[in-house]
């Protein structure tokens, strides 16, 4: 395989099919020698066309059996001409991975086992938008919720589901796992073994160039477990490269959740046990080009290049995570109309207290009550979410959940409104000037910011959320430092 960038044809994206080169099997296996481990068996369960499993025969000679899976005929022909029948140890099978019963082909392996290779690298909504099928089904051998009890959420990677059902096959074995995969993936995939206290007795990533290697540009690594009788501390050591020989930081399972410096966690966990004032999210509307406007002389002019003149008592400056993300002057370029003062609120009222508002709403309701997400479903019409009293108070202290850095940003009212934000911000609200100061100082203290950066994963698409922040007491953080 060459560094060229790789195009995305419907059997790439629906299969994950990005083989690996035979310099970096070889690598990985060489690395996994240098970890003392020596397999009696080794399967691939999506082999492709063999790199991994050749590296890991080279590498591994005194194995008592291997075996190759895939569901690709072309791939697995190419896979037994590339190791041909030179050993009788290496069996080779046509195999879905999703109708698989891992339990009973780990079980009849001699230990150690060895579990390498390449997984897919695709979400299901990009299975969906080509109508693919290469999906385990909802229900499995996992759990009666399939990939819902896996993973909680309406997308995913196929490979996180992989990697956790060949984890759950692993429970009770000894073995080492060594995959490449992305590295959320590999987060998650080890935060549901060490929350489901799977016995891991060592675990590392090691990150790796994705777009050297593979074209394509994402955080990845390899990820390795030891699987053993008992476990060891829930940690994981990151390095750098794989030819890497310290480790530069580690992250860790701690009161069941996945922490980013378990180091600095376990020093400052006593100031993580909750915000004393919630933090919340901007308000949710997912309708920016009727919702949003911006002033236009004495009218306002929406997304849709349209003016249009509406009364004031439902509009408020807003700013965005792009406006609250760097320190200095935050001044609302646009309003937000918002129609409810709570989630739920009847919005017949407008119609009485703001004529001109109502007929703007009535005419882009199309636009509105064509949202897509379900949470507006039975609502009343122009619902919005993420709105309550705590959106009125005048002071705000509010971050960019989007951004990779900690700015915590201080608003107070604009033309004599409170502020509001887009629901990629999180704020704190305050009736008091002087309160909303105070804790801006509180959070800008470096113990604050040490302990809110033990739980952060910068490399994720959202950093920043609501339940990091809400650990966070900044006040007794304050109390110590030193």
């Amino acid at each position: 395989m060459n560094n060229r960038p790789i195009m995305k044809s419907k059997q790439r994206i629906e299969f994950g099919d990005f083989q690996t080169p035979s310099d970096l099997a070889a690598e990985v296996c060489s690395l996994l020698k240098s970890m003392r481990i020596s397999p009696k068996s080794i399967i691939e369960p999506t082999c492709g066309v063999g790199r991994f499993l050749e590296a890991a025969l080279n590498t591994f000679p005194n194995f008592e059996y291997a075996s190759g899976m895939e569901i690709n005929g072309l791939h697995l022909r190419e896979a037994r001409q590339r190791i041909g029948s030179r050993d009788s140890r290496v069996r080779f099978h046509r195999a879905d991975f999703f109708q698989t019963n891992w339990d009973k082909v780990l079980n009849s392996l001699p230990e150690p086992i060895l579990v390498v290779g390449n997984p897919p690298w695709v979400c299901n909504s990009e299975l969906g938008a080509i109508r693919g099928t290469n999906l385990p089904e909802k229900s499995n051998t996992i759990g009666s919720r399939g990939i819902e009890a896996l993973t909680g959420r309406s997308n995913f990677d196929v490979s996180e589901w992989m990697m956790s059902r060949l984890f759950s096959g692993l429970r009770g074995r000894k073995a080492t796992f060594a995959m490449l995969c992305k590295t959320s993936v590999a987060r998650k995939v080890l935060a549901q073994a060490w929350g489901d206290e799977l016995p891991l007795e060592r675990a590392t990533m090691h990150r790796i160039d994705s777009q050297a290697t593979f074209g394509v540009a994402v955080d990845a690594c390899l990820l390795t477990a030891e699987f053993g009788p008992t476990s060891e501390p829930q940690v994981c050591h990151v390095f750098e490269r794989l030819e890497s020989k310290m480790s530069h930081s580690s992250f860790g399972w701690r009161d069941k959740r996945l922490v980013a410096d378990v180091t600095t966690y376990d020093k400052l966990k006593s100031g993580l046990t909750g915000s004393r004032i919630p933090w919340r999210s901007g308000i949710k509307h997912d309708c920016a080009k009727i919702m949003e406007l911006r002033p236009d002389g004495t009218a306002f002019r929406n997304g849709l290049g349209e003016r249009v003149e509406l009364e004031t008592d439902y509009l408020y400056p807003m700013l965005k995570s792009s406006e609250i993300a760097s320190s200095g002057d935050a001044t609302p370029k646009r309003w937000m109309l918002v129609p409810q003062r709570s989630v739920g609120e009847d919005t017949s009222a407008i119609q009485q207290l703001a004529p001109k508002t109502w007929r703007y709403l009535q005419s882009n309701r199309t636009r509105l009550d064509g949202r897509r997400s379900s949470i507006y479903r039975g609502r009343p019409p122009f619902s919005i979410f993420g709105v309550g009293p705590y959106t009125f108070f005048p002071w705000k202290v509010a971050i960019s959940g989007l951004y990779k850095e900690l700015c915590f940003t201080l608003l107070g009212p604009h033309e004599g409104k409170p502020i509001v934000l887009d629901d990629t911000c999180y704020a704190l609200s305050f009736e008091s000037q002087v309160d909303a100061v105070e804790h801006l100082r509180l959070l800008e203290s470096n113990v604050s910011k040490l302990a809110i950066n033990s739980l952060v994963f910068w490399d994720t698409k959202r950093p920043i959320t609501a339940s990091v922040l809400n650990l966070v007491d900044a006040k007794r953080l304050a109390g110590t430092e030193s």
